[in-house]
């Protein structure tokens, strides 16, 4: 068989006597194991790595992949999932009244508003101002743990009480463009 493999019979022997000997990397396995447990599953070759090399232990990359994969640890991989506001058809969009022209000569004629989502630890919080684009100025704003129209609607009814009766601002936003009236019984 060893003629027949080309294979020297001394090389034969060395390696059954190396697969029946004891692991020469029993302790390293060892050490790779609790470190993976003590990470609760969540540390993969490379932090895994680190943590040994601060043990003073001297091992390499390529040979801690090489013992995890003897051993079946594997990481849990966290993927971030992609943002993704879409929710379905949500309506028809209005027409481009302000037309991208946002500078304005009188305040209280174009009004812009949007929402803003911040990550505060492990949770959300948006924020809707309106801007006058007059002078940039925050007229109002809201604050709510979901973005809803309700939240902009909010800020708008703020916003309109602080208006004179002959003031009817161009409201600008990503959903839609509309002539603000006071007595709009949509707002109120």
């Amino acid at each position: 068989m060893l003629s027949i493999a080309e294979l020297p019979r001394s090389t034969f022997y060395d390696h059954r006597k190396r697969l029946q000997g004891p692991d020469q990397h029993h302790d390293l396995k060892e050490a790779i194991r609790q470190v993976f447990e003590d990470a609760k599953g969540a540390y993969g070759h490379r932090r895994i790595l680190a943590v040994l090399r601060r043990q003073q232990r001297r091992v390499s990359k390529k040979t801690v992949l090489k013992m995890m994969r003897a051993l079946g640890l594997r990481c849990r991989v966290r993927r971030r999932r992609r943002y993704n506001s879409f929710r379905g058809e949500v309506g028809q969009a209005a027409e481009n009244v302000l037309n991208r022209q946002f500078a304005t000569k009188r305040k209280n004629t174009k009004w812009a508003t949007d929402v803003t989502e911040f990550t505060i630890g492990s949770s959300k919080v948006y924020l809707s101002p309106i801007l006058d684009l007059y002078d940039n100025r925050v007229i109002s704003t809201t604050v709510g743990p979901s973005p809803s129209v309700k939240m902009v609607t909010d800020g708008l009814r703020t916003a309109i009480n602080d208006l004179e009766p002959s003031e009817k601002p161009l409201v600008h936003s990503d959903y839609a463009e509309v002539f603000v009236n006071p007595r709009n019984p949509c707002l109120s």
